[in-house]
């Protein structure tokens, strides 16, 4: 795919975080660039850096419907989508219900799905496309009271591989980024519902260690910062032949290594040993 000053990107989840540096990278790489997000009061800054901004919630069918249209008005479509949107929902199984865990999947899994099929005719067209799909470790690994979150990122690397093949005759590429442990809001999001959840609960010594290391792994400066997973989009953008997955981050290859070659009762032993140390 030829790269270059008209080539259309847009980044969902663009308002903070991971999606923010990846707007502001591809910005750089001198592309034309879509941030959208819920809070679109958010993303003023990137405006007057060049983005396009727009308001889209990717659960809702007329948000990416009317984001769409008003893409497909101003520049013909979208060359490079970037699934970046999501968040993480933890307690335990047992005390999460599942409104929340639909929700959960409204909008890491089905969001993701909505906004590709609606993008890919263009892409279909022209035979040409790249849909970057951010994913995580933990859509090869899993942590206990994470199980809604995993299965949305487990998900998401099947739906991905799947995908890969059945667009590759028309020329279009779908990639998928595996961030570790990344300096964003992740944990600040997380651990508030999961606390309110499982507290108090039969789960509460295992939330309550849960909370303890996750402030510790989400600390200023103990993880990696976002405009590395930006700097990897950018690459994965770029290359000629591109990787089906690229790792980046803070763990990331470390604990995927562990789970694949050394097995789940061993993966086991290592994060609930880390846990009993919080």
């Amino acid at each position: 795919m030829n790269i270059n000053g008209n080539t259309v990107a847009l980044v969902t989840g663009a308002s903070s975080g991971i999606g923010r540096e990846i707007v502001k990278q591809l910005l750089d790489d001198g592309l034309v660039v879509y941030a959208a997000a819920r809070d679109f009061e958010k993303m003023s800054d990137l405006q007057k850096q060049g983005a396009f901004t727009l308001r889209m919630d990717v659960t809702r069918n007329e948000d990416v419907a009317a984001a769409i249209a008003t893409i497909m008005r101003q520049h013909g479509g979208v060359d490079i989508l970037v699934n970046n949107a999501g968040f993480g929902c933890y307690g335990a199984l047992e005390d999460t219900s599942i409104e929340d865990a639909r929700y959960q999947f409204e909008v890491n899994l089905f969001g993701m799905a909505r906004l590709t099929m609606v993008v890919l005719p263009y892409m279909r067209q022209k035979r040409a496309g790249r849909i970057v799909n951010i994913s995580s470790m933990g859509g090869k690994i899993y942590t206990p009271l994470g199980a809604w979150y995993h299965a949305t990122k487990h998900a998401v690397e099947g739906l991905s591989d799947c995908l890969r093949l059945e667009v590759a005759p028309f020329g279009i590429q779908v990639i998928i980024i595996e961030p570790g442990i990344i300096e964003t809001h992740f944990a600040d999001v997380m651990l508030g519902p999961m606390m309110a959840r499982s507290g108090n609960s039969a789960y509460a010594e295992m939330a309550k260690r849960i909370e303890s290391s996750s402030k510790r792994a989400y600390a200023p400066g103990a993880g990696s910062p976002p405009a590395l997973i930006a700097k990897t989009v950018s690459a994965a953008i770029h290359a000629k032949r591109p990787k089906t997955r690229y790792v980046a981050g803070k763990l990331a290859r470390p604990l995927i290594f562990v789970r694949k070659w050394f097995g789940d009762r061993a993966f086991d032993k290592l994060i609930l040993g880390a846990l009993g140390k919080s």
